[in-house]
């Protein structure tokens, strides 16, 4: 069932003679529980395409539709509410609050958004992530793995409609990045979670189940490799 739906999507950056295109009318849908690997060199265009299904960033032009809905037909505020209860967002840096805990950290959005933590899933969660002993502990007392397994709770909290990963393993090593793609998978085993993956590591787009190569700011191959 397709889930997401990207029409004619062009970022413009500059003007005149200036102008460069960032992206350039890049199409694609991505079914429900697909995880789906965007792979490029740095510059592809593969970030810029990612914040553009996330609704982070706006084209200049064309569409993004999740579920049937155009999200860019939102105001600021709207799409920001959007981004926080429907989008979970992972990225190479991990982002976290030094001053909060690991579970304060994870609950974060829900807390932003005035709702109710939902403590079951919580627990799930610390559990999923490895993180049940380190409830308590603040960012510095973490490892670089464990700081990203943060990360990723936080962008589950809310159960959300897509997971998108910038670049998650880019700042840890081997065996870390391994263990974080692990969990990608497992979620989106687990939950049917939709899973969008940006790398520039052909090892870890391997283990998604659908391959996008963006280059120049175009879709050049695509290609499902699993079922």
């Amino acid at each position: 069932m397709e889930l997401l739906r990207a029409e004619h999507l062009t970022k413009t950056y500059g003007k005149d003679e200036n102008v460069v295109a960032a992206l350039n009318d890049v199409s694609l849908t991505i079914n429900k529980g697909e995880f789906v690997a965007i792979i490029g060199a740095s510059g592809s265009g593969k970030s810029t395409l990612l914040h553009m299904l996330g609704g982070v960033d706006r084209p200049t032009s064309g569409t993004v539709l999740i579920d049937g809905k155009d999200i860019f037909k939102q105001n600021d505020e709207q799409l920001a509410i959007f981004r926080r209860r429907e989008i979970g967002l992972v990225y190479q840096f991990f982002n976290l609050i030094p001053v909060l805990s690991v579970v304060e950290n994870i609950t974060m959005p829900v807390l932003l958004d005035h709702r109710k933590v939902n403590r079951d899933r919580l627990r799930e969660l610390l559990n999923l992530l490895g993180l049940k002993e380190k409830r308590n502990a603040f960012p510095s007392q973490l490892s670089g793995g464990q700081q990203q397994r943060v990360a990723i709770g936080r962008a589950l909290i809310n159960a959300p409609t897509i997971l998108l990963a910038d670049e998650p393993t880019g700042n840890l090593d081997s065996k870390n990045s391994q263990e974080v793609v692990e969990l990608l998978k497992y979620s989106n085993q687990k939950y049917n979670q939709t899973t969008v993956l940006i790398t520039h590591d052909e090892n870890v787009a391997l283990q998604a189940k659908r391959i996008i190569t963006i280059r120049d700011g175009r879709i050049q191959h695509d290609e499902v490799i699993r079922k």
